[in-house]
């Protein structure tokens, strides 16, 4: 094996421009990680946040940088500390963004943020899944604690996001709202939404006693999402910190959601994959040598489903 592979890095920070196409060292896993050879990287906003600089304060990257946070591959080499994986092991995983990516051919990754990659889906889909379905997992299940037969109001239900926020809520038994573009209808209701507001023509906040809103919009569409739950009520946001007095004059609970690595999390997704509950749209697919070309798809706002980089076959 060579002891270079090919990786899309940035040297500084800026706009799609700063992506650099280079040819770097192979990392070394250490002792509690797993070298992983990258079949595919799923492109997510915030990839591009990061390009920009937008969360420089608070991830404090160090340059070069190595993108992306999504990944499927196979486990290439492991470090001594590792048992539960092997050598040859399909796995997926959205590892710790305060480390260099998935936009490479090899990458590191601490084993216990890899799980195995689920077997029914491709490595396409697989790499899909991570990032926004773990987003969903922990701002629906964990924060707001949906519940069997609660009614949950779900935004932007035809994103990668809402798409699994949707099809999570339903395996948890509730009733899903979710607001989507006309065009974008089937899909939402495909999924499993048990009712559609297409934004353009109606008013969710009209709705009223909703048990739980996920926001993955932020500014108006949070702002007017208050008035729609009861007293008691859950808001989760992944935009941005909702306003505690706010939630205190609405009587509800107010939490901001930023995913975490979860290995746990990841087996259950497996399972519901290879159940048949959980279906992976794809918008797009580029190369490991059109990043940008990817970043700008991201960018506007225009995705539906996951935008994949194919890395290697």
């Amino acid at each position: 094996m060579s002891k270079l592979m090919k990786a899309v890095q940035i040297n500084g920070f800026g706009n799609r421009t700063v992506l650099e196409l280079n040819d770097i060292h192979i990392p070394t896993p250490a002792a509690n990680e797993v070298l992983i050879k990258v079949k595919s990287a799923a492109v997510n906003p915030v990839d591009w946040k990061i390009r920009e600089g937008y969360l420089q304060p608070v991830l404090n990257h160090t340059l070069p940088l190595t993108l992306g946070w999504d990944v499927s591959g196979e486990v290439a080499a492991t470090g001594d500390q590792v048992s539960h994986l092997k050598v040859g092991d399909a796995v997926y995983s959205r590892p710790d963004i305060s480390k260099n990516g998935s936009y490479a051919e090899y990458m590191t990754a601490v084993a216990d943020e890899v799980a195995i990659k689920p077997s029914s889906l491709t490595w396409q889909e697989a790499a899909g899944v991570p990032l926004a379905a773990l987003t969903a997992w922990q701002a629906l299940y964990e924060l707001a604690k949906l519940e069997t037969g609660e009614r949950v109001l779900i935004h932007a239900g035809s994103g990668a996001v809402g798409q699994f926020a949707i099809q999570l809520a339903k395996i948890r038994g509730a009733y899903v709202y979710t607001t989507t573009s006309s065009k974008n209808t089937g899909l939402v209701l495909n999924l499993g939404a048990d009712q559609a507001i297409d934004y353009h023509q109606e008013d969710f906040s009209e709705l009223k006693d909703i048990d739980v809103v996920f926001d993955t919009i932020g500014g108006e569409t949070l702002v007017n999402s208050w008035k729609t739950l009861k007293k008691g009520g859950r808001l989760v946001s992944i935009t941005e910190d909702p306003d505690e007095a706010t939630a205190t004059k609405h009587d509800v609970s107010a939490f901001f959601c930023f995913v975490q690595p979860n290995r746990e999390q990841l087996d259950s997704l497996s399972e519901f994959a290879d159940a048949g509950q959980l279906k992976v749209s794809i918008d797009s697919e580029f190369g490991l040598g059109e990043v940008a070309k990817a970043h700008e798809r991201s960018e506007s706002g225009r995705a539906q489903g996951k935008i994949i980089i194919n890395v290697s076959e």
